[in-house]
């Protein structure tokens, strides 16, 4: 038990108050802030950890660390809509920050179910036979594995908004009983628990996430990426409402593990139909690009909502314009000073006061309410995506996300490799990617790309060049697939070198001389002759040589003796030697076999 928590006086409601109102769902303690700022005074750093009751930082094992974030992640859970986004911020796309409270993520979903599957391919693998958690955890995670269970026989039947609403509950009051102890008590001492309870939870959790996934299949190949809910005024249901497609979602569903090879592909060719490809920029939109109403065009109400609502047209009658005016082109309009529908709540309470409008405002009030929505659709505001045109917006490419989906892809074609899936698949998969990475910057000319190609931007938006220079997660994504395409993969801590992304013209057509600098920053010279290539990695200098022969990794020590194995795999040893930077090899050379690389580049 070596890691911690962090004290955070923020407070998350209790799962009713969440139902409830779900965009108002945090409180801060200030007690509690004190008194860490206290401990902090006392202790230093370790006053910010969360405590026992004998004053010592309450220490917990990795497992634990693990085992929370999925806990918290799967009490959210909705059957056949996603995650529940209700603690007031939004995902790792902030252009979607008014998705919270309604909002149901199925990216957060597909990453859930790939991350359990990690958790329990980790602990599988380990010795441990049981773990020491919280007891508190321990009845949490008991609570949230007997839900699921009881509710997975119904799995890949039919989904009710009842069903839906049975097990939100069961999932959140659970959580809310974990929570209301936590902030009341904090964590008491550990109890045993066997690691196959944990891999019990991962083995239903992941059906239930599978059959949500399933579900979000969309008729044109793609799938839903984020959902909103609507809880029924006598909490007996939860509907799911779908919104538009997104580019994020099928990076997640494609990194889920869920999908196969053939799968995969179906979604990546189903992107370059869609209506999320940007032709111009042989990219990604982060989601279509629409048009929103004009100025004019919005807070427009239906006649047949006035007509048919005998509270709305009373009021129109006598003229009161607490809530429903008429412009002077006669549209009839909600009252402008309302922000949202609590404005029109509280206009419609002092209305209720008056015994002249009471029966009508109880008899109206819902239908009031209703029109209100669906005029303005507060509902499903997404954000700054779906109002502003620059800043991951309207018609904008986001780059990092359009990296993202360049990992996933690569992901998949490693994945179909291993997998042993068809050549077409796997072929048909490699072009995938070299079609997505043709749409990068770096591909691009200065006038093409809107902006100096070899640097990060953030998007580029319908009506502009590349916007927002800076050092965006792109690059990140960037390097790792690059590494990817030189076919540098570790397994178990052996380096292997599998080239089958990495494409023939890449290799040198004549010899040159390569400036490296060596472990210890001195320069030195390489002779690099004609159908080879170079790079470095951790520090030293990898050279490949085109071959006709079968494939060899040879290891260079600093005294000019060579060991050469055959096949791709630079060994246990080497690697480890590798790893550590210690000197004790100065190059690696790998002879490849030119029938092992990526197929000529199809034109598209």
């Amino acid at each position: 038990a070596w890691f911690s928590y962090a004290d955070s006086p923020y407070r998350l409601a209790p799962y009713e108050d969440l139902v409830a109102n779900p965009k108002a769902t945090i409180r801060y303690d200030a007690t509690a802030a004190d008194n860490t700022a206290s401990r902090v005074e006392a202790y230093g750093q370790d006053g910010s950890r969360m405590w026992t009751a004998d004053n010592q930082v309450h220490l917990v094992t990795m497992v634990e660390k693990l085992l929370v974030p999925a806990l918290s992640k799967l009490s959210n859970f909705v059957p056949g809509g996603g995650i529940w986004m209700n603690t007031q911020r939004p995902e790792w796309n902030d252009a979607n920050n008014a998705l919270v409270g309604h909002g149901l993520s199925m990216v957060t979903l597909c990453h859930l179910r790939s991350y359990l599957k990690f958790l329990a391919s980790v602990l599988r693998e380990s010795d441990l036979i049981q773990i020491d958690v919280s007891t508190q955890v321990d009845d949490w995670m008991t609570a949230i594995f007997d839900i699921l269970e009881k509710h997975g026989e119904h799995l890949g039947g039919e989904l009710t908004d009842a069903r839906r609403k049975e097990v939100l509950d069961g999932l959140g009051r659970a959580f809310s009983e974990y929570r209301s102890t936590l902030y009341a008590k904090g964590l008491s001492g550990a109890v045993p628990v066997a690691v196959s309870a944990i891999l019990d939870l991962c083995r239903i959790a992941t059906a239930h996430l599978d059959d949500t996934i399933r579900r979000n299949r969309r008729s044109d190949g793609l799938y839903h990426s984020y959902n909103l809910i609507r809880f029924d005024a006598d909490g007996s249901s939860a509907r799911i409402e779908h919104l538009y497609e997104m580019l994020e979602g099928q990076v997640a569903v494609i990194s889920s593990g869920l999908l196969s090879s053939q799968e995969k592909l179906d979604v990546l060719e189903s992107l370059f139909d869609s209506s999320t490809y940007r032709p111009d920029q042989q990219s990604f939109m982060l989601y279509p690009a629409r048009r929103p109403p004009a100025f004019l065009e919005k807070n427009v109400i239906p006649d047949s909502h006035v007509t048919g609502n005998p509270l709305l047209s009373s009021l129109l009658a006598a003229g009161d314009v607490s809530v429903i005016l008429v412009d002077r082109d006669g549209r009839h309009r909600f009252n402008p000073a309302f922000l949202n529908v609590s404005d029109l709540e509280a206009a419609l309470v002092a209305l209720a006061a008056d015994e002249h409008w009471n029966p009508l405002v109880s008899s109206h009030h819902e239908a009031t309410v209703d029109t209100y929505e669906q005029v303005f659709g507060h509902h499903g505001h997404t954000g700054r995506s779906g109002s502003m045109y620059g800043y991951e917006g309207i018609g904008s490419i986001y780059w990092h996300m359009v990296a993202k989906l360049l990992v996933a892809t690569q992901e998949a074609v490693f994945d179909a490799e291993t997998q042993g899936s068809s050549s077409d698949v796997l072929h048909r998969l490699i072009e995938m990617y070299w079609r997505i990475r043709s749409g990068l910057g770096f591909e691009k000319t200065a006038s093409e790309f809107g902006a100096f190609p070899i640097d990060a931007y953030s998007h580029t938006p319908a009506h502009a060049g590349a916007q927002q220079p800076g050092m965006t997660g792109q690059v990140k994504e960037e390097i790792i697939t690059r590494i990817g395409e030189l076919g540098v993969r570790v397994s178990k801590g052996n380096v292997r070198f599998e080239t089958m992304l990495l494409r023939q013209h890449e290799f040198l057509t004549e010899a040159t001389r390569w400036q490296i600098f060596d472990l210890e920053g001195h320069e030195r010279e390489l002779d690099l002759p004609a159908r080879s290539l170079g790079f470095t990695f951790c520090g030293l200098p990898v050279v490949y040589r085109l071959t006709d022969d079968q494939a060899t990794v040879s290891v260079l020590s600093p005294d000019g003796q060579r060991t050469t194995n055959s096949g791709i795999e630079l060994g246990d040893v080497a690697s480890r030697v590798l790893f550590r930077r210690s000197g004790e090899i100065i190059q690696i050379e790998v002879e490849i076999p030119s029938t092992s690389l990526a197929p000529p580049r199809e034109t598209t």
